[in-house]
């Protein structure tokens, strides 16, 4: 079943900008649309659908930077029929409007990030150690110094603000702090340090990584330690959505007080 869901995968990924339908789908592979699914969501994190829009608002981000098109012509080409549905769910797995992930490039270049740590929205909140390392493959492609992120969120996709996280500096650990009650997975992503704003916030190749085991951050059990291995990601996996430079420059942060790296 798994070589089902790659290729399924494979064929939404191909297809994005198609009006496609999980029927579609279902035949391409041979399954029941329900069984495929189930499966597609039990090895990918997320149902077919979400699936199809994460890859949409990611081509959608890449158009953005790489064209003048307007936003609506964005939209449609991509394979979205409603502006307004399109502008608010971008909005919401991105962390910034298309209007506003369009200027990011400029805002970037005056505030570039910088490493810090973005705590969470509980100040008597969990605290989760632990390293993110680079595989040689990750390494490889990346060829030079990276700018790792690391973030908690409440599924296993990183799309829209991380509940905390942070950019590391030089060491390979991190500390994400006040993380409210709750479950968590832990991710992270590496961009290349020294790449221009397309690299920097639409990668063409996406090196990142999970951590084995979901957070279960408690008043009981408050402390916690994970580590996660970033690797190259294939083509048919689940996007990046989430915009990451913009969480580490003082001019776009979000949420929580920055605490600088040592």
């Amino acid at each position: 079943m798994r070589e089902a869901v790659i290729e399924a995968a494979r064929f939404l990924v191909g297809h994005s900008g198609e009006p496609i339908t999980l029927g579609d789908v279902a035949d391409h592979v041979g399954y029941s649309p329900f069984h495929l699914s189930r499966s597609f969501e039990r090895l990918l994190g997320q149902p077919p659908g979400q699936f199809l829009a994460a890859h949409r608002f990611q081509r959608a981000k890449r158009l953005l930077l790489s064209t003048d098109e307007r936003v609506v012509d964005v939209c449609h080409e991509v394979g979205f029929t409603s502006v307004g549905t399109f502008t608010k769910r971008f909005t919401a797995v991105v962390g910034h409007s298309p209007v506003e992930f369009r200027r990011l490039p400029d805002v970037l270049a005056d505030f570039p990030p910088r490493p810090v740590i973005v705590p969470g929205a509980d100040r008597d909140g969990g605290v989760v150690t632990g390293s993110a390392r680079l595989t040689p493959a990750a390494r490889a492609l990346l060829s030079g110094a990276a700018a790792v992120y690391v973030g908690l969120f409440p599924r296993r996709s990183a799309r829209g603000c991380p509940v905390s996280g942070t950019l590391l500096g030089e060491s390979a650990g991190f500390l994400l702090t006040a993380v409210p009650p709750g479950t968590y997975w832990l991710l992270a992503s590496a961009l290349p340090a020294a790449g221009g704003a397309l690299d920097q916030l639409v990668p063409g190749r996406i090196v990142a990584g999970m951590a084995a085991e979901p957070v279960l951050v408690t008043r009981q059990a408050p402390l916690h330690h994970r580590d996660v291995w970033l690797d190259v990601h294939a083509d048919w996996t689940v996007p990046v959505l989430v915009a990451l430079p913009p969480l580490a420059s003082a001019r776009t942060r979000r949420t929580g007080p920055p605490v600088p790296m040592p």
